[in-house]
């Protein structure tokens, strides 16, 4: 049998920029994307703690230190300014899952990593 886990996430970051007048995605800074084990076009989860949405779309690179800017439709469920998490998920082995250990990133105010 196999299970969802939670692979990696990016703890608390905040939302840099929101851009309506995209085709779709979140654009996160390319060593934020590094640091959290994600590839570009993974599906991942936001999770807004300002407005408590919860909605997926997939990864783009952003060139910017510190991007994370919400596109397209995602772009109606956030603020700039509010706070998010970003989750990825894996289908591992439910045996493999006592073991597994995500890879957690916390950043601060300017998603800086800490």
């Amino acid at each position: 049998m196999r299970i969802e886990v939670m692979s990696s996430k990016i703890h608390r970051a905040t939302v840099t920029d929101a851009n309506l007048n995209y085709v779709g995605s979140i654009t996160i800074d390319d060593k934020l994307i590094e640091a959290a084990n994600l590839c570009e076009f993974q599906k991942v989860e936001i999770l807004n703690v300002n407005n408590g949405e919860r909605f997926s779309t997939y990864v783009i690179a952003g060139g910017k230190d510190g991007e994370i800017c919400l596109n397209g439709a995602a772009a109606r469920k956030v603020c700039v300014g509010d706070t998010v998490i970003i989750v990825a998920y894996a289908s591992i082995k439910a045996k493999k899952a006592k073991d597994f250990k995500p890879t957690i990133v916390h950043v601060n105010a300017k998603n800086e990593i800490v």
